[in-house]
């Protein structure tokens, strides 16, 4: 299970994302916005990289790992953009046969995270789905 953050803003220019080999979707600049924001927290993210459905990278902290993956479209007159970040918690083959580790609706780096969203004055329209 995956917890959405979706919000629209104008913030990233995505003429300057390095080009997503694998299907044309935004997501890099949203995710390096992230790592920047990270930083003085106790996660870290690593460089951003492609998948078909966007961009992703990985987010260590607190003694778990996370996939967060980031994906826009220009649903929107440009610059404007609607953006979906999505939030999975890495869990062990054991830790799913035992429903364990669970990305818990509390989770702290996902309310790290949409704290973070919900301060940019830039972003309007945030709307959080927890379990998608």
């Amino acid at each position: 299970m995956a917890h959405l953050i979706s919000f629209a803003t104008e913030k990233f220019d995505i003429s300057n994302e390095a080009l997503n080999a694998i299907n044309p979707i935004a997501g890099q600049s949203v995710l390096n916005w992230i790592r920047r924001k990270l930083a003085g927290t106790p996660y870290s993210g690593k460089e951003p990289a492609t998948e078909d459905w966007g961009w992703y990278m990985d987010v260590e902290g607190e003694g778990a790992t996370y996939l967060v993956g980031a994906s826009g479209q220009p649903d929107r007159p440009p610059p404007d953009m609607d953006w979906v970040i999505q939030v999975h918690r890495e869990r062990s083959l054991k830790d799913k046969l035992t429903g364990k580790n669970k990305l818990a609706d509390d989770d702290p780096f996902f309310a790290l995270l949409e704290s973070l969203v919900r301060n940019e004055t830039s972003f309007r329209d945030v709307s959080i789905d927890r379990n998608a």
